[in-house]
């Protein structure tokens, strides 16, 4: 398997993927080895005149100059990891970011216990291993009118770039060889593609979903209180109590 520094461009993930049979969509894929940030270039591409609806499209770059994260957050974005920006057709899907968002989380999370690495779920938006950060993923919808015409997720996923001394990479937990940002990109697309079946049995994705969670307690946002996870609804929503009091929190974007 060829290591991050040795391949540029879109063309060796679908050569990779020619050789796995890992995808069932045809994809559209462009790359840069910088950029400032994933999400602003497929906005443009969405935006280009000559730019189809009717297929998914993802963006990679071998690193971002500007990464968004949670909330307005940098998102550091060094070579040798995974920045992609993606977009799917929503066809017969109706579903919220939120739902959408945890189906990638599950389905990601799936494809590293696939690999002995045993990632967790932060909700709403990050993936831990061994408590520290190794994925952060932001989804949106995007609608004409009221109807939602594509599923949008932007995916950082930490293989062997340096991280922050919170942040964790796929490369800590591989004992042999090293782990292919190559290989790897292609894996968070079969993820996202695996995400849109989990959206078919939302009862299902929650559970598993909740298998996944990282913790039984969540700090709320702008606050000390540390509330108690009580699972996930049918739109990804997390449930929680403290004391008497019951709420539910959705933080996606």
């Amino acid at each position: 398997m060829r290591n991050f520094s040795s391949w540029t461009g879109a063309a060796p993930i679908s050569f990779l993927n020619k050789k796995t049979g890992g995808l069932k969509e045809s994809w559209q894929l462009r790359w840069k080895p910088v950029c400032g940030s994933t999400e602003v270039e497929l906005a443009k591409w969405l935006k280009s005149p000559r730019s189809s609806l009717h297929n998914p499209k993802a963006f990679f770059a071998g690193r971002q100059s500007h990464g968004k994260g949670q909330r307005g957050r940098v998102w550091n974005s060094p070579r040798g990891g995974v920045w992609l920006s993606a977009a799917i057709p929503c066809k017969d899907l109706n579903h919220s970011a939120g739902l959408f968002g945890l189906g990638v989380a599950v389905a990601l999370a799936n494809r590293l216990e696939k690999s002995n690495i045993p990632a967790r779920i932060k909700w709403p938006n990050d993936l831990l291993v061994c408590g520290r950060k190794v994925a952060g993923l932001l989804p949106r919808v995007t609608y004409r009118g009221k109807t939602p015409v594509l599923l949008c997720i932007g995916i950082g996923l930490n293989v062997c770039n340096p991280v922050p001394n919170q942040g964790a990479s796929l490369s800590e937990f591989f004992s042999l060889g090293r782990p292919s940002s190559l290989q790897w990109s292609l894996e968070v697309l079969v993820a996202i593609e695996k995400a849109l079946g989990l959206l078919i049995n939302p009862a299902y994705l929650c559970k598993e979903g909740e298998r996944l969670l990282w913790d039984k307690q969540i700090q709320k946002i702008d606050s000390d209180e540390i509330w108690s996870i009580q699972g996930l609804d049918l739109s990804g929503q997390l449930r929680v109590v403290n004391g008497i009091r019951e709420e539910t929190w959705n933080r996606w974007e």
